[in-house]
C-alpha cells in the first residue's frame, strides 16, 4: 500500500498543481476583471511603498509574469512526470512553491486579504492548497531536487585542478 502512495502521490500532486494553474492563465491572460481588481489593488499598495507600478500590466510582477511562471511550472510538472525527466519536476514544483509563497504572502501581508473577490476566500484557499502540494512534492523529490543542484553547481562553480608537481631540471652529465 505505501509502495503505491509513494509511486502515485507525486504525479497526482504533479497533475493537480498542473490543472490549478493552467486553469489561472485564462483569468491572467485575458485581462479579466478579477485579475485586474487584485492586481490593481496590489500595484496601489505597491505605489503607497514608492513602487508604482510594481504589479502593473508592464510590472515586473504583472499578472503576465506570474501567468509566464505558473506556466513554465504547469509544463516542468507534467513534462517532469516521465521517467527520464523526473528532476524537471523538482523544479517545477520549486517554481511552483516560489509562486505560490509569494501569492500567500500577498494576501496575508498586503491590503489584498483573504477575500479580494468576495469568493468566501476561495482564491486564498486555492493558493494555499498549491503551496502545501508544492511543499510536500518538493520533500518527495528531494533527491532529485539535490541532484539537480548539484549538477548546477558543477556546471558554474569551477573544480579546483590539483597543482602539477614542479618539473624538476634534468641531470646532466
Amino acid at each position: 500500500m505505501l509502495s503505491h502512495i509513494k509511486r502515485y502521490a507525486p504525479i497526482g500532486i504533479s497533475l493537480f498543481a498542473a490543472v490549478v494553474f493552467l486553469d489561472s492563465l485564462r483569468f491572467k491572460f485575458t485581462d479579466h476583471p478579477n485579475t485586474q481588481e487584485i492586481f490593481g489593488r496590489l500595484d496601489g499598495w505597491a505605489g503607497t511603498l514608492g513602487a508604482p507600478g510594481l504589479f502593473g500590466h508592464t510590472g515586473l510582477f504583472s499578472q503576465y509574469v506570474i501567468g509566464s511562471a505558473e506556466l513554465l511550472a504547469s509544463t516542468l510538472l507534467l513534462v517532469g512526470l516521465l521517467p527520464r525527466f523526473v528532476r524537471l519536476n523538482a523544479l517545477g514544483a520549486l517554481i511552483g512553491f516560489a509562486v505560490m509563497s509569494g501569492a500567500v504572502s500577498f494576501h496575508l501581508f498586503t491590503p489584498l486579504g483573504i477575500d479580494p473577490n468576495n469568493d468566501g476566500g476561495g482564491l486564498f484557499a486555492a493558493a494555499l492548497t498549491i503551496w502545501f502540494s508544492a511543499i510536500a512534492l518538493l520533500m518527495i523529490r528531494r533527491a532529485e531536487l539535490i541532484g539537480l543542484v548539484r549538477d548546477l553547481a558543477r556546471a558554474f562553480v569551477p573544480t579546483p585542478t590539483p597543482a602539477a608537481a614542479p618539473r624538476r631540471a634534468p641531470a646532466h652529465a
